[in-house]
């Protein structure tokens, strides 16, 4: 059975390197964010209907990504970061993504901490929100009641609280788990 991982929180907090370096750590496979590659290949600046298309293209490469994968999946975003996209950018959330999200719950969210500095991009659009952001990532992932730990840290310690993380939840050390 393949252990899906979720690495979730703010625009430029890290989620793509450190699901990239746990999968290298574990040696299994990740899946990259599906909205980078989707919002290059426009041909115009995105709308509130790109955000649906953009989580189906997700559900779909995690699926595909699991066929490869060893004993864990690391995902690079999940719902949760597209359902909080387009609350902030349209004040609303398609249906199919709320109803996905209960749904599709990971035995593990591991939530980037806004502690590393800011990475201008053409496709980040809040850097002045980061805080406000991370607390609602920290209320969603409450209010579910999902189990998540933050990450934080620079660097390679960033990489050695998650693997701390994992290694946990893997053991079943740790009462939430």
């Amino acid at each position: 059975m393949i252990r899906r991982i979720a690495i979730t929180g703010p625009e430029s907090t890290g989620k793509s390197i450190l699901a990239q370096q746990l999968a290298d750590h574990y040696r299994t496979v990740w899946v990259p964010e599906y909205a980078r590659e989707y919002i290059d290949r426009l041909n115009r600046p995105y709308e509130e209907n790109d955000i649906l298309e953009i989580a189906r293209g997700q559900m779909e490469r995690e699926e595909q990504a699991a066929d490869k994968a060893s004993e864990l999946l690391f995902c690079d975003t999940e719902l949760t970061v597209t359902r909080i996209w387009s609350e902030v950018k349209y004040n609303r959330c398609h249906p199919w993504i709320v109803r996905q999200i209960q749904m599709h719950t990971y035995p593990l969210y591991l939530l980037c901490d806004i502690d590393i500095p800011w990475e201008s991009d053409p496709q980040r659009e809040h850097p002045h929100l980061r805080k406000y952001l991370l607390g609602l990532y920290e209320q969603e992932l409450n209010s579910r009641g999902v189990n998540f730990r933050m990450i934080s840290g620079l660097g390679e310690g960033r990489l050695q609280c998650a693997v701390r993380e994992v290694d946990r939840f893997l053991s079943g050390n740790d009462k939430k788990y």
